[in-house]
């Protein structure tokens, strides 16, 4: 398993190598968000472990591009900043788990070891996916697919398009999607919805999808295949 490390504290990047490698892991290491970004869309790493603040490009927007084109690499972010503003912000980025410093080491393999057995277990659920003229939306992986293109979802963004295409061409009222993605005790309103739904449309269309995401007025959306 081969594992990258994006850390701009030089001496935690090589003491996290160490570690990994005695475990049998190869570890590689690079110090800012530019070389981190272009080392992790290689498609050679089984895991990349993140730092949030990085010099020239932070970890939460190295994140966003690193699934914008697609990569579903599992992503594990080491970060001091522990509001949780923060963790939400990683993991709505693409954050598979996000672990605190200060960590033990032992804490930090068990997570490893968790991620690289989830990625193993959905690369084995690729079939598990629903499909919508022509769309296809993975469970294990968020991916969202049109032909040769293909784009990472958040998980309310995920969460919304499955509701919206195991229903097909059905009428979704804004109140079904409030409870069952944001849930009962949430405070979240229709305008959180609005801004998820155009997350959603500007991704079809940089899918070039023929299936778009219809208003009903006053009432919800539903799924429209363009003939």
């Amino acid at each position: 398993m081969r594992i990258l490390i994006v850390e701009d504290e030089v001496r935690l990047a090589q003491t996290l190598a160490d570690l990994l490698k005695r475990q049998g892991y190869t570890a590689d290491t690079c110090c800012d968000g530019v070389e981190g970004l272009d080392n992790a869309a290689s498609g050679i790493y089984d895991l990349i472990l993140l730092d949030a603040m990085l010099p020239g490009k932070d970890g939460f927007t190295l994140l966003r591009e690193l699934r914008g084109g697609g990569h579903t690499v599992p992503v594990l972010m080491l970060t001091a900043r522990s509001d949780v503003t923060d963790r939400v912000h990683g993991l709505d980025s693409g954050a598979d788990y996000y672990l605190t410093k200060p960590f033990e080491p032992q804490e930090l393999l068990a997570c490893i070891r968790l991620l690289l057995r989830r990625g193993n277990a959905a690369e084995a659920r690729l079939d598990d996916a629903i499909t919508c003229g022509d769309l296809r939306l993975e469970s294990g992986t968020f991916l969202l697919t049109c032909q040769d293109r293909s784009v990472r979802l958040s998980r309310r963004e995920y969460d919304l398009m499955e509701l919206l295409m195991r229903n097909q061409t059905q009428i979704v009222t804004k109140e079904q999607l409030l409870l069952k993605v944001w849930g009962y005790d949430s405070d979240a309103e229709d305008n959180n919805v609005e801004v998820y739904i155009s997350f959603l449309r500007r991704k079809l269309t940089h899918l070039h999808s023929a299936v778009h995401i219809k208003t009903i007025r006053l009432v919800g959306y539903c799924l429209e295949v363009a003939p």
